[in-house]
């Protein structure tokens, strides 16, 4: 062997040195076949916990809603909920007397808010320049969870996850104008602004399409392989759906026809989800301490970017569009012993993201 090695170096030398380069290119091209794309270093990476803005109360907890414009997080917390001025991180007030509190919806132009208490089958009416309760609306169905104010037809739809059915609320007058049969347990929906509201139906792992005008189901479509869908959001612009799933996927449907057009893989146990229109960036908040991250290239492809690690339990979210921070709501737990694990005393947070630049 050695004898051949001499005799190689003696007659070529630079034959060795175009194999030893030839070697090392070969080496570099089969890691990256490998490893594949590297995601991590995709534009995005950065997003960091900014704060953690520490809240009083140890009750659980569901939605939380950016007002955008006003700068304000309502944050669902049992039978509260609590107003946080998101520049200063701080507290800057409460609405009590609730009922088990799951989502808040904010009709800006009747300086009203709206809050679902799923434990007395109620909608909380406050005033959002002084916070005070203005009336409280009966005659809704069977635990009210995500409520919301649709700025299209310019009423407040109330889903009922027992009931299966959505009452509809006109803001002016603060009553039940209608009442929507749906064909299952509804889930989180979401608006094209345009006259079509968009429900997941989690037991039925499909999405219903209901006109905000009407009030009536035009189309139930089917997700699958998606099942038991919680999130959701839309893209306008391209017509995308994204409904994120219990099965560790994120579903993208065409808002137009229903048709699945592809899935990308997300953590584990999510609820919500959010698009940021202006960064082209989709999140799914995951149960498991994760914040899936997707982005959308100039070509209008999708791919997973990263999984942020937030913290375990957070799950909802909300997405300040003008700012472009993201908010989950969260706690520690006492998992020692048997039984059900309990909230850790003083721990309840909300994790204010940064995202990363565009």
């Amino acid at each position: 062997m050695e004898q051949g090695t001499n005799i190689s170096l003696q007659t070529s030398p630079n034959i060795v040195h175009l194999k030893y380069t030839q070697m090392k290119e070969t080496i570099l091209m089969l890691a990256i076949l490998c490893l594949g794309p590297d995601y991590t270093s995709a534009p995005g990476k950065g997003y960091t916990i900014a704060n953690k803005i520490h809240l009083k109360g140890d009750e659980k907890w569901d939605f939380l809603h950016s007002d955008d414009a006003a700068g304000r997080l309502y944050v669902s917390h049992g039978s509260v909920v609590q107003v946080v001025d998101e520049a200063k991180g701080e507290v800057a007030g409460e609405i009590s007397g609730l009922s088990g509190v799951h989502g808040i919806a904010i009709a800006s132009a009747y300086n009203k808010g709206f809050i679902s208490n799923g434990t007395d089958n109620s909608v909380t009416v406050f005033d959002t320049k002084t916070l005070k309760i203005v009336t409280k609306i009966t005659g809704i169905g069977t635990k009210p969870d995500e409520i919301y104010f649709e700025p299209y037809s310019k009423k407040v739809f109330v889903f009922n996850g027992k009931s299966n059915n959505a009452n509809v609320i006109d803001p002016k007058t603060n009553q039940v104008i209608a009442t929507i049969a749906l064909s299952g347990k509804p889930e989180i929906s979401v608006s094209d602004e345009k006259g079509k509201i968009y429900v997941n139906i989690e037991d039925k792992s499909s999405i219903a399409v209901i006109n905000s005008m009407t009030y009536k189901v035009e189309q139930v479509w089917s997700i699958a392989p998606g099942k038991e869908p919680t999130g959701i959001a839309l893209d306008e612009k391209t017509h995308r759906l994204f409904s994120t799933c219990a099965n560790k996927l994120m579903v993208i449907v065409d808002a137009t026809n229903g048709h699945v057009l592809e899935t990308l893989p997300i953590g584990e146990d999510p609820d919500g989800a959010a698009f940021d229109p202006e960064l082209k960036r989709i999140y799914s908040a995951n149960g498991d301490g994760t914040l899936t991250v997707i982005g959308e290239d100039g070509n209008g492809k999708l791919s997973v970017m990263e999984n942020f690690p937030t913290q375990k339990e957070a799950n909802t979210i909300a997405l300040n569009k003008r700012t472009h921070h993201i908010y989950l709501s969260t706690a520690d737990f006492d998992t020692t012993g048997s039984g059900k694990p309990k909230i850790t005393p003083n721990s309840f947070v909300v994790l204010d993201i940064a995202p990363a630049t565009k």
